[in-house]
Formats: C-alpha cells, structure tokens, sequence
C-alpha cells in the first residue's frame, strides 16, 4: 500500500510498499484518519538514528495515530467496526517480567510503530493488537486521538512524580512533550506549573493554559523566578523535558529538599549531574520512557474536557504532502508545536 517511508537517512519517498494486512484473532483493521509528526520521526529523518536504533533498511515513519475500525479478529468484543480509535503503537512481549510486572514499556522485546526495524503507520490502514487499540469518546476528535500518544508520555512523567494536590512544579522545555507534561501534571493536581524555554511562540502557547506560567530564559533566570514564588523553598517536582544537556547545570537548585526530578527529555549525548547536590536534599529522581497503563487514562482526561490538547495543533497536511509536513518539521520553526497528517476527510 501506499505509505512515507524513510529509505535512509535524509530521504524520503511516498510509495508502495508492502506491509503486514492478515487480521489474527485478537487483531483489528484500523484505516488511519490523522497521524502525529514526533520528534524521534524527524530525528530518524534527519539523522538516521536514535542512540542504538539504527535506520538499516526503508522504515515507513509514524507512531501517534487515530482512525476507524474496518475489520475485527473473532476474538474480539469490546471493539467493533466502524468504531473510532486511538493506538498504543508498543506492542510488549505478554509474557515477559516486565510485562508481568506492569512495566511493559521497558520489556526488551516490545515492538514499537516507527522504531527500526518496525514499521510505523503513515499509510491507509494497519493491522493491531485489539488489546492496545482504545474506542474515542463521541467529543474527542480524531487530531485529539492522534495526540492520545504523546500526552500519555506527559501522563507517565506526572504519575512517575508521585504528585501530590497544591504541588508546585517546573518544567524545562516548551517543546509539545514538555507543554503536555505541565498539562498532566496540572491534571494531576499541582497547583501551579512553571515551565521554561526560549522560545517566545511557544512559551505563549502555553500560558494560555491557566495554571502554567512561562519563563523565557532569555529574559528571567527561571532559578530566581521560582525561588521569589516559592520564598527560596524551590519546586516540589521538576521535570526535565527538554533533553538538552546544559538543563541540568544547577537543576538541584530548583528542587525543593527531598523534592523530584523527573528524566522526561532524552539527551542525544552524554550528559553529567551534581550527585552531591541531590544527595544533600535527597531528592528523588524518577525516568520516564514512554508509558504504561495510561492509555486509556489519557483518552479519559482529554474527553473530560480538563486537558484541550486542541490549541497544540499547529497545522495539518494532507497525506501527499507528507515529506512536506517533515521538512518543515526539521526546521524546529519557533511558533510550531504539533503538525499532524490527514489521510482521510
């Protein structure tokens, strides 16, 4: 079928390519409505890698979907066609520790849309465990379900921070993880959210959310900010969205004594922390590496209506200007958030 593959570094073509359409027993047939560009899309794009997932081979790009419901497996029966849905695009091992454990977005054979050497889903249908595919709410949207997937990183990063009402919190970074990691955790029950960058735009983005105050670090020291709002007590929890390795020069001053920090962004390069600054507050720090079990909490929210993920969607392309949409994603252009692909009307 026809789909955006990613032939090698730096390349891409939307052509035919033939891709998996047997429906199993406890499978269902999805035909894609809106698909989400992410970040390790564009990176796979433009640099051919993410640490040891290496692009060897054409790789059909995209991760954060929504769609219909055309086909089911016999075995299924919570889910029926034409239903609208959101896909968890890891598929675990169900028979690993970790799943057993519940933490089976760390199981070493999950299989996960668009990382080497899994295809991901920018084509007109896919076939899909029914177990990691999750019915929309008649008010969620399909762009809404399309952001289901990175919210739910947002969602994994407040639940791993062990969140407790009135908290404050920071983040660093202003990038759509960072902006729906201050959403989750306002959903979480903090009651403020300061969140840093340098990017104007999109620090403008987000203080449309009330509860979320911006810092543009170009401007104010986000250490003196915080320290004035909080009578130098410090952040009970601070997530570090950004990824970029200079955010952890003095990070330990924004976290209040035996306060959080929670590893949200992943660094592309090695990246060093003062030990002896957490130890002296014993702060707790927590990693997040995707979700687990926060699917189906994350459509919840967003259909409740507490979180809008709407006013992120920056702009949609149609499906034949897919590599358009990517090239204007590498281009880290200030004012954009989230820029989604439409493969049906």
């Amino acid at each position: 079928m026809l789909a955006l593959v990613l032939e090698r570094k730096g390349e891409l073509t939307l052509r035919e390519i033939e891709l998996p359409t047997a429906v199993g027993a406890d499978d269902v047939k999805v035909a894609i409505h809106t698909v989400g560009v992410c970040g390790s899309d564009v990176h796979y794009y433009t640099h051919g890698a993410i640490g040891p997932f290496v692009v060897r081979e054409p790789m059909v790009l995209g991760h954060e979907a929504a769609g219909t419901i055309i086909e089911v497996g016999s075995n299924v029966k919570n889910l029926k066609v034409g239903d609208r849905v959101c896909m968890e695009p890891g598929v675990p091992n169900l028979s690993s520790r970790a799943t057993k454990l519940g933490i089976y977005n760390v199981d070493p054979d999950v299989q996960f849309w668009a990382t080497p050497p899994v295809h991901g889903i920018l084509a007109p249908e896919v076939v899909h465990p029914a177990a990691f595919t999750f019915k929309l709410p008649d008010n969620v949207s399909f762009a809404e379900g399309a952001m289901v997937e990175p919210f739910a990183v947002g969602l994994q990063a407040a639940t791993r921070a062990r969140i407790t009402p009135g908290d404050v919190a920071v983040v660093i970074g202003c990038g759509p993880i960072g902006i729906m990691t201050a959403l989750a955790a306002l959903a979480g029950g903090c009651s403020r959210v300061f969140i840093s960058d340098l990017s104007a735009p999109k620090l403008e983005i987000a203080a449309q959310y009330a509860g979320i105050v911006p810092v543009n670090i170009t401007k104010q020291s986000l250490a003196d900010v915080l320290s004035e709002a909080t009578e130098s007590w410090g952040a009970d929890v601070v997530f570090e969205a950004s990824g970029s390795p200079r955010a952890y020069q003095g990070i330990f001053d924004l976290v209040r004594p035996g306060g959080a920090l929670v590893l949200v962004g992943l660094p592309v390069e090695p990246t060093n922390f003062d030990v002896p600054a957490a130890i002296v507050k014993e702060a707790r720090i927590e990693t997040v590496f995707r979700y687990a079990n926060n699917f189906d909490r994350a459509v919840n929210l967003i259909a409740s209506g507490k979180v809008d993920l709407k006013p992120l969607i920056t702009d949609t392309f149609d499906f034949k200007d897919s590599i358009a949409a990517f090239d204007r994603a590498a281009k880290g252009l200030p004012q954009d958030v989230k820029l989604q692909i439409r493969l049906a009307s």
